[in-house]
């Protein structure tokens, strides 16, 4: 598979994360996750809350929209504001995410300069892209100008010798386990200069 733009995989990556992202908020499971991450039990939370345990079970059943007094009620039970009720948490509560890869069976895409295997392609709403590249470039004349992207990117040399370009940096060139971190909005290219093509883990930030 071919992409004229190098960076056009992380573009669709971070679209499929905000649309799996952009779903509706659940209050009554959002009230009952709150309450389980304090361990209480329906009965506790009604009493924290000022609330009878029919009412509170309702509530995070669904089968009863709650009023200003029950939300206030319900925020000050929990230690939290009425709008942190209507926020989901800033980090899923995913315990045991795993996603294996078999060497060159990840999903490949492949561009002018380089050659990309997509790492744990099957793990959704991630918040890092990894991927191995073969760096087919040898020269910066085969670029259509500077690479840039949101996030920040770390890179990691497996074998041969690559040359980093960046916009505000002189080239650095990085051997067989060598690495380096920066800021991806920044231009960056990589080139080979071994004389067989250097291969990379790269792992970009998707937020």
């Amino acid at each position: 598979m071919t992409e004229s733009n190098p960076t056009s995989f992380l573009h669709v990556e971070r679209e499929r994360g905000a649309k799996e992202a952009a779903v509706p908020l659940d209050l009554g499971q959002r009230v009952r996750d709150l309450r389980k991450d304090r361990a209480w039990t329906l009965e506790q939370a009604a009493t924290h809350a000022g609330l009878a345990r029919s009412t509170l079970s309702k509530i995070e059943n669904g089968q009863m929209s709650p009023t200003y007094d029950a939300l206030k009620k319900l925020a000050e039970g929990l230690d939290i504001s009425i709008p942190q009720l209507f926020t989901p948490p800033m980090k899923s509560q995913v315990n045991g995410r795993l996603a294996h890869s078999v060497a060159g069976q990840g999903r490949q895409l492949a561009t002018a300069t380089y050659e990309h295997e997509l790492l744990a392609d099957s793990l959704t709403k991630k918040s890092m892209l990894p991927y191995r590249t073969r760096v087919r470039a040898r020269s910066m004349d085969e670029f259509d100008g500077w690479v840039r992207h949101d996030g920040e990117e770390f890179l990691f040399v497996l074998t041969g010798v690559a040359r980093l370009y960046s916009e505000f940096y002189e080239p650095l060139d990085l051997r067989r386990g060598d690495s380096v971190y920066y800021d991806a909005s920044m231009g960056h290219n990589v080139v080979s200069v071994s004389p067989d093509d250097a291969t990379l883990l790269w792992v970009t930030s998707l937020t």
